[in-house]
């Protein structure tokens, strides 16, 4: 639980600091309030009722974004209590985030995608936002069993995305007693992070980063930036609006490892080259490009993410992407990377016949193949403009 001195001089600056770039600040009182606290009960049984977004936002906004969703209020709420506070809740969670669940249209019985966020804030100034992008402190929540006090939150329409645990830089390994508390948090009270998709922890100082299920050491990074040590930099660099929703949306993956699923985040310099990847898919004029990745430094994940997001890009005019491996265990593991990801157009060439035979037909996805596939290939083949190799 957070010391008065950890707020003082780091709580209520990052709070500041988020306001400064769009971020409505939500007094912790008010906060409770709309997640139904009850004035008369003890703090515990408060946290132990309460609810973990706020719903009448919430509400509003499935009904704002979806005009035909009708269903009786709080229905919504009762479905959200039914997903799993587990690793496979959090990506069905991250699904309806990234706007792939379902609803049913009463009027026209069909079913129709159910949008919770509209990820065109990114195109669209200020002033014509149409998410709901909130910020608030101490977010207090009990299971029944144990109690947890989260230093800050930030809540687009009303739904937790990002936990961030403050701690003074005097303490030794402060950094590191932020991450054990957010460790001890998915232990103790897992529902939190059913919707919850990212943590920080920083002294003001240093600043790192993660996803939520999965705070191993190696998999928690540093946030890089120019102005070293700058808390305010750093804060208003991660916590851009743009920047979150890009997360949200495109950069963190679900990988099975070992018949066990994984979560993880590209890190600054995959986010980089994914993007390099797609401008320069869609230079007329420069039709090649190198990204130089040293070894453990995330090529695997950099490669899936740019063929996945190079498929999707409405500019592509549904391409070809073609990812090219050296090696058989590389080969088997990017299919069931792919799979992960919900995408429907995969194939997999495993011969030099079935390669041929895909771009011959015109095929319209993602192809996984060897290099050698290429072998005694007809140069003209296929000539379509929109075939990437990678």
């Amino acid at each position: 639980m957070p010391t008065p001195g950890e707020h003082k001089t780091v709580q209520s600056r990052i709070l500041a600091y988020a306001e400064a770039i769009g971020w409505t600040v939500v007094p912790r009182r008010q906060a409770e309030q709309r997640r139904g606290f009850a004035p008369t009960s003890s703090p515990t049984e408060s946290a132990t009722s309460t609810a973990l977004y706020f719903v009448d936002l919430l509400e509003a906004k499935v009904r704002e974004f979806n005009p035909a969703y009708s269903d009786e209020s709080g229905a919504l709420l009762r479905w959200l209590r039914q997903f799993q506070a587990t690793i496979h809740g959090n990506l069905d969670f991250v699904e309806l985030l990234r706007n792939r669940g379902t609803f049913v249209d009463q009027a026209e019985q069909r079913e129709r995608d159910l949008i919770l966020i509209d990820y065109d804030d990114t195109s669209r100034p200020p002033e014509a936002w149409r998410n709901s992008y909130e910020v608030t402190e101490e977010w207090a929540f009990h299971n029944g069993h144990y109690s947890t006090l989260e230093d800050v939150v930030f809540l687009i329409n009303g739904i937790p995305v990002l936990v961030i645990e403050c701690k003074n830089a005097d303490k030794q390994e402060a950094i590191a007693l932020g991450v054990d508390q957010i460790r001890r948090y998915h232990q103790e009270t897992p529902e939190l992070f059913i919707s919850q998709q990212l943590f920080t922890a920083t002294d003001a100082i240093g600043f790192s980063y993660g996803v939520s299920w999965n705070t191993v050491r190696r998999n928690l990074f540093s946030w890089k930036h120019e102005q070293i040590g700058n808390l305010e930099a750093k804060v208003q660099s991660f916590c851009a609006i743009p920047q979150l929703l890009g997360f949200l949306q495109h950069y963190i993956v679900f990988a099975e490892k070992d018949e066990e699923l994984n979560k993880y985040i590209l890190r600054q310099h995959q986010v980089s080259a994914v993007e390099a990847v797609l401008e320069r898919a869609l230079c007329p004029s420069r039709t090649r490009g190198l990204i130089w990745h040293t070894q453990g430094s995330g090529k695997t994940y950099t490669m899936i993410k740019a063929a996945e997001l190079l498929f999707r890009l409405p500019a592509a005019d549904k391409p070809t992407v073609l990812l090219m491996i050296d090696r058989n265990e590389l080969e088997d593991q990017m299919l069931k990377n792919l799979a992960a990801l919900g995408l429907g157009n995969v194939e997999h060439a495993s011969s030099i016949a079935r390669l041929n035979q895909l771009l011959a037909s015109d095929y319209r996805g993602i192809i996984v193949t060897m290099i050698h596939k290429f072998r005694d290939m007809p140069a003209e083949l296929n000539t379509r403009p929109n075939i990437y190799v990678l």
